[in-house]
């Protein structure tokens, strides 16, 4: 099974977890979506798209892609995960984020956690996880076993 990961990343967080879900999966193709030259997905059986959260909306380039690509995207086997620091309401992040007829053909969806590091991060970033985590310090919620897991539900 030829696999692509697709991600959308602001930091660099969700490219760290598209590139260990791809490890997990003994190899796939990865491609950052704010990168033009996306491949042709008429070349791959599996599509694994995953997109950073920001204040509970994904980054721009993933909703781009799905809009353009939704019916190539439903012949294919599709995982979706997203990447942030929150702790809770997973489903409404996916249903929110995600084309309904994309999520429910979906094989698998997983919150894979993220990273929040403040020395990349701007002033008012800071204060709003500041205000939403009441932590201000390097923060790092990446869940490997979730990970492994994901990529195993897709590797079925």
């Amino acid at each position: 099974m030829k696999t692509l990961i697709l991600y959308a990343t602001k930091y660099g967080a969700t490219g760290e977890i598209a590139e260990r879900i791809a490890d997990n999966m003994g190899g796939a193709a990865l491609h950052d979506l704010k990168q033009s030259n996306i491949p042709d997905l008429e070349e791959f059986d599996c599509v694994i798209i995953g997109s950073s959260l920001y204040a509970g909306s994904m980054r721009k380039e993933t909703k781009a892609f799905l809009a353009k690509n939704a019916d190539k995207l439903l012949t294919k086997k599709i995982g979706l995960f997203l990447s942030g620091i929150a702790q809770s309401d997973e489903n409404k992040y996916f249903e929110g984020n995600f084309p309904k007829n994309i999520l429910q053909a979906a094989k698998a969806t997983s919150f894979l956690g993220g990273i929040f590091d403040p020395s990349k991060a701007g002033r008012m970033e800071q204060l709003i996880i500041k205000a939403v985590t009441k932590q201000s310090d390097y923060i790092n919620t990446v869940d490997d076993e979730k990970i492994k897991q994901f990529a195993e539900w897709m590797k079925q």
